[in-house]
């Protein structure tokens, strides 16, 4: 029978393998929120900061700087330029810098550091425009309100909350309440006059300016040191960081805890609200918190649903996190000085760029002319013209390449085929093609139909692909039946004796691997259990 006279189907696809690996970093199988938390692409930092990062803080204003504090420097970085370089540097403390904050127009930034004072610093010409002594103590905590430009607040080791009026640079108030190191804090977005605090007391107070008497109005004890405490969009939750829990607070509900979540092995340095800059999408514009560890783990947390939806591993133990309020940057410090940044696109929006002329303000670029048929130019349009939202798209189908094995698969010459992928030392080739012949049933008779050399062929590949994981189910079993079949073969044959040799040796040493994983197993799932009890 003449090649031309096999039958043939209609339409003929490509084999493709079955068994593929299942990688825990496959994208098929990643959500939509976690192909966002992906799409922050590693920005090059600078490598040679000399000290721990203990604070980082984006202005709330365009184009949103990045304050990053090391050593005895603040650095200011422009996350629309580049960074790798430090837009400026401020060196004006004498000690370990701390917790920089900015005002909510961006042109004024403040600090602490381990010297008790606070300093504010005006941006562009990077001069100390105030200096702040009180604090008796290193000064942990430096925040701006939200939208008050006249007043800060700080604590400090002394265990004191102090709120200043900055353009006099005396204190209006002097908070008192906690018993040990005031850590963090954070300012309420719905009123400039409350804030929160955190302390080594493992207690966390909301305080009132406008009650007299300088004592909290609230108190709730978190269980352990509060390393972070932050204010959630709403304001009327409360997240805070300690051991290694994060625990969300019902501040209208009079201290009521929520949730806590232990998804850190060790003590959680720091917090930070995030937005899903997305516009479409179940998740699209939602608020997740941000949370770092010394166990090096950045933990994203859906405080809506109560749950972890991200988790991403760094070399390093983390100290501080912050994200952009543009939703385009996301930055981490650790505790051997260096910035992990990651950044993603933010689409614009077409025909909303503004063009500004002196004299006239923004001026908006008018709409492209849009094509239609009653324009001649319509019907001369080229094939790089992209096509509208209404239009009908018609698809040229595209043609199927076939391997030599596809080929001959097609035309029903099942050995030839299976000796085809064979020469082509593709594994998932072969493995594609021994499938289809299995779906087939053809695939024992192709063994038993083999040459000396062909067999060889099978045989070498048995040896090298049967103990992969992912081929393992079914060459395994082929290799059993295969030595069964042809085993009279094997005995006279010098070459297959050695690829069995080879296959036997193989088998063995897999074996021995199995057997020391289980054993390594044993001996980790206790300590496992036993951490996951603390």
């Amino acid at each position: 029978m003449a090649e031309d006279d096999y039958p043939r189907t209609s339409q003929t696809f490509p084999v493709k393998p079955n068994l593929k690996p299942t990688s825990q970093t496959s994208t098929k199988n990643l959500t939509p929120e976690s192909k966002y938390w992906k799409s922050f692409k590693p920005q090059p930092t600078p490598q040679n900061l000399i000290s721990s990062i203990t604070s980082l803080s984006f202005s709330p204003a365009l184009p949103h700087l990045l304050a990053a504090t090391h050593s005895a420097t603040l650095s200011l970085f422009s996350p629309l330029q580049t960074l790798e370089q430090p837009k400026s540097t401020i060196s004006s403390f004498s000690d370990t810098a701390t917790s920089a904050s900015f005002r909510s127009d961006g042109r004024l930034v403040a600090a602490g550091s381990h010297s008790g004072l606070v300093q504010v610093f005006d941006v562009k010409t990077r001069t100390p425009l105030r200096r702040l002594r009180a604090h008796s103590r290193p000064v942990h905590l430096v925040r701006y309100p939200r939208s008050d430009k006249l007043h800060l607040f700080s604590g400090g080791d002394d265990a004191v909350v102090r709120y200043w009026d900055v353009a006099s640079e005396t204190r209006i108030n002097d908070l008192l309440g906690h018993k040990d190191y005031v850590r963090c804090g954070d300012g309420s977005p719905v009123n400039d006059d409350m804030f929160v605090t955190g302390s080594y007391d493992h207690t966390v107070r909301l305080w009132d300016v406008r009650v007299s008497g300088g004592s909290s109005v609230m108190e709730v004890n978190h269980g352990k040191p509060v390393e972070s405490v932050i204010f959630l969009p709403s304001g009327g939750l409360v997240a805070t960081a300690g051991g290694n829990e994060v625990k969300i607070w019902d501040v209208i509900g009079g201290g009521k805890l929520l949730y806590s979540m232990e998804g850190h092995n060790k003590t959680v340095t720091s917090i930070c609200v995030g937005k899903i800059g997305k516009e479409t999408g179940e998740e699209a514009q939602q608020y997740r918190i941000l949370s770092v560890s010394l166990d090096g783990y950045m933990k994203v947390l859906d405080y809506a649903k109560f749950k972890i939806t991200y988790s991403m591993r760094f070399p390093s133990p983390l100290l501080s996190v912050a994200f952009s309020p543009d939703c385009s940057t996301r930055v981490i410090g650790t505790s051997n000085g260096i910035i992990y940044a990651g950044k993603r696109k933010v689409k614009e929006n077409e025909g909303s760029e503004m063009v500004s002329f002196a004299g006239l303000g923004p001026i908006s670029e008018p709409p492209k002319r849009v094509l239609r048929p009653s324009n001649f130019r319509y019907f001369r349009r080229g094939q790089n013209e992209k096509p509208s939202e209404g239009d009908y798209l018609v698809k040229r189908p595209k043609k199927v390449k076939l391997a030599e094995h596809d080929k001959l698969l097609k035309k029903f010459r099942h050995k030839e085929a299976l000796v085809a992928a064979l020469n082509g030392k593709n594994p998932a080739n072969v493995v594609a093609v021994m499938e289809e012949l299995v779906a087939r049933r053809k695939l024992m008779r192709c063994v038993s139909n083999l040459e000396t050399e062909e067999l060889g062929l099978l045989l070498w590949f048995l040896q090298k692909y049967s103990t992969m994981p992912r081929y393992a189910g079914l060459l395994m079993k082929l290799a059993k039946k295969v030595v069964e079949m042809r085993a009279e073969d094997v005995q006279t044959d010098d070459v297959l004796k050695g690829h069995i040799r080879n296959l036997k040796r193989s088998v063995e040493e897999e074996i021995r691997i199995q057997q020391s994983l289980q054993e390594i197993q044993g001996i980790i799932s206790p300590l496992l259990r036993i951490a996951g009890r603390r």
